[in-house]
């Protein structure tokens, strides 16, 4: 079982190498905790944001929308785990003592064991891994403990994700910036041959003319440079 879960994590890792879609890696999460976990026959992600939950990723169209039965019910396995942090490992019978319109869904599926682990990469990013299974025995206390290492070690990559994505992020904001800033300089620059004055006073010049117009300095600037410098038919 121990090689299962270094296998899935060890898959895991080589789409981390490889696949820069957050998206794209939930799925993979999904698809391996799966393999890593006996008895799992689906499995979902749930992410809360802003204090409201989505299934980010599924690998298997019915269970995610087990999900949804939760969100809407505002009750379930999938939601203790990500509100409260603890684990959580039940059967049919036990949920419907617990949630009895999640309950009643499941059993229509097909469902008859629960398993989910709250997952928490960052301050932004929190939620479950769900897993879902036919039998109505309940997850092992063994697979709780499976889930329990998978997830660890998920957490981990996914932040390793995050951070680099983030990281992506802040350096196309600061080529943004540095773009915007090159035009602005430029119209700074024609507006100061044009009317004969100095830098801070051609900047108030474009400030106020975007006020005016109700514009944004970038773009204002970046139609003046453009008359400016189109060649004449």
């Amino acid at each position: 079982m121990l090689e299962d879960v270094t296998g899935a994590l060890e898959t895991l890792a080589d789409v981390l190498s490889r696949e820069n879609e957050f998206g794209t890696l939930l799925h993979e999460v999904c698809e391996q905790v799966v393999r890593a976990v006996p008895g799992v026959e689906a499995a979902t992600v749930a992410l809360l944001e802003d204090g409201t939950p989505r299934t980010a990723a599924s690998t298997d169209q019915e269970v995610a929308g087990l999900d949804e039965e939760q969100y809407s019910a505002a009750e379930g396995p999938c939601l203790e785990a990500a509100h409260s942090g603890k684990l959580v490992r039940v059967s049919l019978a036990e949920a419907q003592a617990q949630w009895p319109s999640f309950a009643k869904a499941a059993h229509e599926a097909g469902i008859g064991s629960f398993l989910s682990a709250p997952l928490m990469v960052d301050r932004q990013v929190s939620g479950a891994i769900n897993c879902y299974s036919s039998q109505h025995h309940g997850f092992r206390e063994l697979d709780a403990r499976l889930l329990e290492l998978y997830t660890a070690a998920v957490e981990a990559a996914l932040r390793s994700a995050r951070r680099f994505h983030q990281a992506l992020e802040l350096a196309e904001q600061l080529r943004a910036a540095l773009r915007s800033r090159a035009v602005i300089d430029q119209a700074k620059g024609i507006v100061m041959a044009v009317r004969h004055i100095d830098a801070d006073q051609a900047f108030t010049v474009l400030v106020e003319q975007s006020q005016q117009e109700n514009t944004k300095l970038r773009d204002l600037a970046k139609r003046l440079v453009a008359g400016v410098t189109a060649t004449p038919r």
